[in-house]
Parts: C-alpha cells; sequence; structure tokens
C-alpha cells in the first residue's frame, strides 16, 4: 500500500466454496484488504488473501482469535470494516425428533453462535474506529418462514435476522456505531441444494420444490448471487432495514 494510501477491509466467513467463495474472489478482485475464515483453505483465491483454517462449530477461540487481530490493525490505514457471517450448515433433512443432537448443535453454533460471537468481537475491537464500520449477516428466507425437515437451520436463520434488528438498534444509539444487515440472498445453485434435492422424501416433504427449482432454472449461480449481495452491501442505505432480501431491492 502507498503511502497515505487506505484500503477497505473485509472479514468473510465461509469463504471456501459456493456463495462465499464468489464474493471472496470479487472483494480480492476489487483490491480490497481481505481476511477469509473457513475450515479448509482454497486454491481459487488469490495469494493476497490471509486464510484462516478454522472451525466455527467451536467458535470461541475463532472470535478471540479475530479480537485480537483486529486490535493490532491501525484503522488509520483503513477506507472502511465489514464483517460478513456467511457461514453456515444444515443438519440432517428430517424431522427435528429424527436428528442426533450432536448434528443439531453443530448447526446452531455454525449458523447462529459464530456470527453472534464474532459480531461481538468485531464491535469490541473496532468499536473507537472513526470510518465506517458494516456487519453484513448471510440468513435466508427459511427464517422467515418455515420448513418442515430443517428445523435447525430455520431456527438459526430467524435467531440471526433477530440479532441484526436487536444489534441495529445498539448501535444506532452510539456516535461511531455499525450499520447491520441480515441479509437473504435468494436461491443459490450450492452444496447446500445439492443436500436438499438428495433428502429422503419420505422424510423431507420439500424435496421436489428444490428439485423443481433445479430443473426449472431458477437458482441463480454462486457468482451472480455474491454480485447481488455485493450491490447490497454497498447500497448507501445498507442499514436502514435490519432485515432485508436481494430480491426485495
Amino acid at each position: 500500500m502507498l503511502a497515505g494510501m487506505t484500503s477497505p477491509l473485509t472479514i468473510l466467513t465461509g469463504a471456501s466454496r459456493g456463495l462465499g467463495l464468489a464474493m471472496a474472489q470479487q472483494l480480492a478482485a476489487e483490491g480490497q484488504r481481505l481476511v477469509t475464515i473457513s475450515r479448509r483453505r482454497s486454491d481459487a483465491l488469490p495469494q493476497s488473501v490471509t486464510q484462516w483454517t478454522l472451525d466455527l462449530a467451536d467458535p470461541v477461540p475463532a472470535a478471540a482469535r479475530l479480537e485480537a487481530w483486529l486490535a493490532a490493525q491501525d484503522p488509520a490505514l483503513l477506507a472502511s470494516a465489514t464483517l460478513i457471517n456467511n457461514a453456515g450448515v444444515i443438519s440432517e433433512l428430517a424431522p427435528l425428533g429424527r436428528v442426533q443432537a450432536e448434528d443439531l448443535a453443530r448447526a446452531l453454533r455454525v449458523g447462529l453462535e459464530a456470527p453472534m460471537l464474532l459480531s461481538a468481537a468485531f464491535l469490541r475491537a473496532t468499536s473507537a474506529w472513526a470510518l465506517p464500520k458494516k456487519l453484513l449477516l448471510i440468513s435466508s428466507g427459511l427464517g422467515r418462514r418455515a420448513m418442515a425437515g430443517s428445523a435447525s437451520y430455520c431456527a438459526a436463520k430467524a435467531g440471526m435476522d433477530h440479532l441484526a434488528r436487536a444489534v441495529a438498534l445498539e448501535e444506532t444509539a452510539r456516535p461511531q456505531g455499525a450499520r447491520i444487515v441480515s441479509l437473504a440472498p435468494g436461491v443459490i445453485d450450492t452444496d447446500m441444494q445439492v443436500q436438499l434435492r438428495a433428502a429422503d422424501p419420505a422424510l423431507f416433504a420439500d424435496r421436489e420444490r428444490f428439485v423443481g427449482l433445479k430443473s426449472g432454472g431458477q437458482l441463480d449461480s454462486p457468482a451472480e448471487a455474491a454480485a447481488k449481495v455485493l450491490r447490497y452491501l454497498a447500497r448507501a442505505d445498507f442499514g436502514s432495514n435490519p432485515v432485508a432480501d436481494v430480491r426485495d431491492a
């Protein structure tokens, strides 16, 4: 970086595949300073990207590492700071009583506990930074519309939406508060969609709907969805509505 120049900083979780990888590639192409947090490294990202290999099913050490790293940064070198909580998993697609406790716990830790802890760490470490700060939570329409056979995913995304509402109230009251949005990114052709289409129809009644979305060409590619999400993130009114959907933009 040239003397006197600043650059945007983005921290992105779940960047090794799907929507997260596509966002990471597009952010890196824009020249942003990018830190990713994923269970595995991606060879599809340039060397300029800092990749942390962490399992967000154990979110306390990940949050501690993020907070310590941010505390060591010089905000004078940054134009803005953004945390994108994108990582998520689905448990077995079946009625709640048929799913193992370990599977449910992992889905909630990755899908809700980790975003909450990482967001808290981000807000603490950047509280005195006099620059634009944003929190983007990648939610889902299933946080707003229940679906049988996916209770843990629905619960995690609904919790994420309400987390955004509460944090928005807190940050609005701060002189240098962050802007936050829990954003549904639309329906995307990712590995998660493959899991939905491969589910046992006797346990997951919505399986055929997802098969139809694929056969009907109604799924965005990860690159298309990433572009929509990042356009929303860049909007001047980002944060005016803490719960949003790219399809309503």
